[in-house]
Parts: C-alpha cells; sequence; structure tokens
C-alpha cells in the first residue's frame, strides 16, 4: 500500500513513519525544505516537493496514492485562528480527491475538541465543539464535510504526546521553570491532561489504517489523565527546582501564554479505541519520560 503524508518528518509523523516502513508501506511525505527532504531520504520514504499551501501539489499526491495521512500543523501560537483555518482547506483539498473512492483519509485533531461538561472524561463518541469555540475544532468540521461527499475519514484526537526529548506543552513549562527558577503549578495542582508516548501513537495510526471504520474518532490516550502536581513535580525534580502552587495573577505572570492552558481539566479515554483497534500501549508514561527528559 502506498500513502501519502504530511507532517512525516515532525515529532509524531517521524514515528508514524517508520512504524509504516517497518510493517512493509511504501510512503511518500511532503518535505517543503531540503532538510526535511533528506530526512524522509534517511527514514527510507519517498519525496514529494511542497508545502500545505500548494492545493495542487496536494490534490496529485491524494490521487497517486492508496491512503493519505494528514499530521502536519503549523504550531505557531500566536496565528493558531489562521493555522486552523489552514487546515480546514488541506482536508477539503484531500477529501476532494478521495471522496467517491475507497481510499482512506485520516485526520489529526486534539481531544480537547470533544464537547463535554468541565473535567468530565472525554470519550470517542463526544462531538466536536464549533469552531468558533475552539478553532482547533476546524479540522472535524472539514473531516465530516468530507465524509458527507463520500470520503472515507477516519479522526485521530491527540493527546500530549511525549518521549525523553519532548513533551508536548511540558516541553515549554519546563523551559518557564528554567528560566523563572520553580516549578508550578496551578491551585491544587489535581487538574488532569492525557498523554501518550510517541511510539504508542504510531502503532495507533498504522492499526488506523488497516482496520479503522469510516467516520471513526479514535483517542490516541495511552494515560487518561496525569495531574499537573505530578507533571510540575516531575519537571521540578528533573531540574533539581523547588515545586510552588501559584494562583491568580502569580499563575498568570509564571506560565506566561500558556496560563489559561494549564490550567484546564481534560481527561480522556481511549476505552472504545483500545477495543476496537486492539491497542495497547504499553511505553513509559508522562511523568517518568519528563524524571528522563533530555536536557
Amino acid at each position: 500500500m502506498r500513502v501519502f503524508f504530511t507532517g512525516a518528518t515532525g515529532f509524531i509523523g517521524s514515528a508514524i513513519v517508520s512504524e509504516l516502513i517497518d510493517a512493509g508501506y511504501e510512503v511518500l511525505g511532503l518535505a517543503r525544505s531540503e532538510a526535511s527532504a533528506q530526512a524522509l531520504v534517511r527514514s527510507g520514504a519517498k519525496i514529494l516537493r511542497g508545502s500545505l499551501e500548494d492545493l495542487d501539489t496536494l490534490r496529485q499526491a491524494a490521487s497517486s496514492v492508496d491512503a493519505v495521512i494528514h499530521t502536519a500543523f503549523e504550531h505557531d501560537f500566536s496565528q493558531f485562528a489562521v493555522h486552523c483555518e489552514n487546515d480546514r482547506k488541506v482536508i477539503k483539498t484531500f477529501g476532494s480527491v478521495l471522496a467517491g473512492t475507497d481510499r482512506l483519509l485520516i485526520i489529526t485533531s486534539i481531544t480537547g475538541a470533544a464537547a463535554i461538561e468541565p473535567g468530565a472524561v472525554a470519550k470517542e463518541d463526544d462531538v466536536p465543539v464549533s469552531s468558533a469555540v475552539h478553532p482547533r475544532a476546524a479540522s472535524e468540521e472539514a473531516a465530516a464535510l468530507v465524509s458527507e461527499l463520500g470520503c472515507r475519514t477516519v479522526v485521530m484526537r491527540m493527546p500530549q504526546v511525549h518521549d525523553r526529548r519532548k513533551q508536548g506543552l511540558w516541553s515549554y513549562a519546563m523551559q518557564i521553570a528554567r528560566e523563572k527558577g520553580v516549578s508550578a503549578y496551578i491551585g491544587d495542582g489535581l487538574n488532569r491532561w492525557p498523554a501518550a508516548h510517541v511510539l504508542d501513537t504510531a502503532r495507533l495510526y498504522r492499526l488506523a489504517l488497516e482496520k479503522g471504520e469510516a467516520g471513526a474518532v479514535y483517542n490516541a490516550v495511552g494515560e487518561e489523565g496525569v495531574t499537573l502536581r505530578d507533571i510540575a513535580g516531575a519537571i521540578g525534580q528533573r531540574l533539581n527546582l523547588p515545586v510552588v502552587s501559584l494562583f491568580g495573577e502569580a499563575a498568570e505572570e509564571h506560565f506566561g501564554w500558556l496560563a489559561r492552558a494549564v490550567g484546564l481539566d481534560l481527561p480522556a479515554s481511549s476505552e472504545e479505541t483500545r477495543r476496537k483497534l486492539n491497542w495497547h500501549p504499553h511505553s513509559p508514561g508522562m511523568v517518568l519520560d519528563l524524571l528522563n527528559a533530555e536536557l
């Protein structure tokens, strides 16, 4: 099977590419720079030069493969809404080519896009919020639209994905802790964040490619909810810094742009995903990777 892949040299994408190539798939990866192209060569993937803005190139690539996996996303939070709308365009572009065929389109979203009550555990069958509420939901809105047009779509909702090199938002929290000289959590620190190791995540994408049901939503969750206090404690231990609880303005001053996010309580379940795809995450958890994080 030949798979076109966006984000093939990213943190999550590169792990998925390795998983697919090891399983015998032929991967065609999008490369917008020479460094990305060389990384794809080293991984054993084929190269397609271009970018997400080059919609004609995306159409041509989608028409030449058996499936498309879309993980690329621009993580420039200063223009977050713009990048979310660009993602909508990319998904609609892929859908316009794949509609009416049996070829699968896997798109990437986040567990935080589920429309649930605060503190409730997000599940696979929870509908997404509107993109007017959370811009990242634009991806799932686009997936729903192309699905209605006859495209076989799968939505993969991501938690904080990690290994010893990167830990999602907590890599930023670690940088802040270094700068401020303390590792912090907000209030009692009992708010929870779902997590998954990057290798478990890569295996799940392969299983979705092989067994995914059209229209399905899967939660790539290895740990339902790691508390912010445990995360801050692990960061403090790794950096040999004190761990403190902050409130209000003090928390906002410490975390800056990250303050609003770190205070959220966003647990998520993957019970249905594990059952339907026979997925059994077994790699190290978030706290262990933070305790052994590369500095």
